[in-house]
């Protein structure tokens, strides 16, 4: 009976404790997700700073990597997480997570907090963003976004570019060449948001319904592309 009680002791102390941790890892994916769309309300709100309406309004895929304090960007391991999302027939696809790592780009921002924004422009660029893993630069065009409600998007590198990408770091936003950078897909963290191993494909296809915790972020995106197509 001793060992029964005991047996039930340790199940119960475990059982509690994986509770908490899923808890604690539900709580930091609602934190990336309020803080993507924090970054993009922010970013649309700069008078003449934003992306170009006629960009957003002809992008097919969202990527937003909010910074973080406390391990945002580790030095030779990830240097971001983010989350998707992609446009389909009946609005804008519930967000997977993703990841950031690799090439040029921790040359670029150094130890700076930096927020970065990714647009797949193309219906090549949303084939790529539905692969587990592809290079920016390699097997995907990426040129650095224009900048300004109003800004020309018509040169030749923007107009090829399957992702245009911008970053805003200690208050500045601009076009960022991320060249070299790895983008790929974070299952552990889609499989944690929505309890099962979900094909990638499938969700920003818009076959799932978006999370509770993830609708603002998607309302978001939504919001700034009706805005862009109402001021074409």
């Amino acid at each position: 009976m001793k060992k029964l009680i005991g047996l039930l002791g340790v199940m119960a102390i475990s059982a509690t404790c994986y509770t908490a941790s899923a808890t604690a890892q539900d709580a930091k994916l609602t934190d990336r997700l309020d803080n993507a769309a924090a970054v993009m309300g922010e970013i649309m709100n700069t008078p003449d700073k934003g992306i170009p309406q006629s960009i957003l309004a002809d992008a097919h895929c969202v990527v937003v990597v909010p910074s973080y304090k406390k391990g945002a960007f580790v030095v030779g391991a990830q240097y971001g997480q983010g989350v998707a999302t992609c446009r389909t027939p009946h609005g804008w696809s519930a967000p997977v997570f993703v990841q950031l790592a690799g090439g040029s780009f921790g040359f670029q921002i150094g130890g700076q907090e930096t927020d970065l924004v990714l647009l797949a422009m193309n219906d090549h660029g949303l084939e790529d963003m539905l692969h587990s893993k592809f290079k920016l630069g390699g097997d995907a065009s990426v040129a650095a976004g224009p900048v300004g409600r109003n800004a020309a998007a018509d040169t030749d590198i923007t107009l090829h570019a399957e992702f245009l990408t911008y970053s805003r770091a200690r208050g500045i936003f601009a076009g960022i060449d991320l060249s070299g950078v790895v983008l790929s897909q974070n299952t552990d963290d889609t499989r944690t948001e929505y309890g099962s191993d979900l094909p990638f494909q499938s969700v920003l296809h818009g076959e799932a319904p978006a999370p509770a915790n993830s609708v603002r972020f998607v309302h978001t995106v939504a919001k700034y592309f009706v805005v862009s197509k109402d001021n074409q």
